[in-house]
């Protein structure tokens, strides 16, 4: 499935806005984004296997609040990060 990948995390995907990735539900799907760009999910997930605070993720325009959302092969997500400064 495709996923849009924000410029703060593109550094591990090799600069790509748009990576393809596999997983029946969002912690699978972010386990094969790790495998495929290593220490991606460490930046979004926490060590308590939550997302972290500054992560937002969004499938097919919906939020997704727990890892255990399961997804479809033909699903679009989103990964936003908040970004904060002043």
């Amino acid at each position: 499935m495709k996923v849009y990948i924000p410029t703060p995390l593109r550094s591990y995907t090799g600069r790509k806005s748009e990576v393809e990735a596999m997983g029946s539900t969002l912690e699978e799907l972010l386990s094969d984004l790790d495998r495929r760009y290593p220490g991606f999910r460490f930046r979004v997930i926490t060590e308590q296997d939550q997302l972290r605070e500054h992560i937002k993720v969004f499938i097919n325009q919906e939020q997704a609040l727990a890892l255990t959302v399961p997804l479809q092969p033909d699903d679009q997500v989103q990964i936003i990060c908040a970004i904060s400064g002043g």
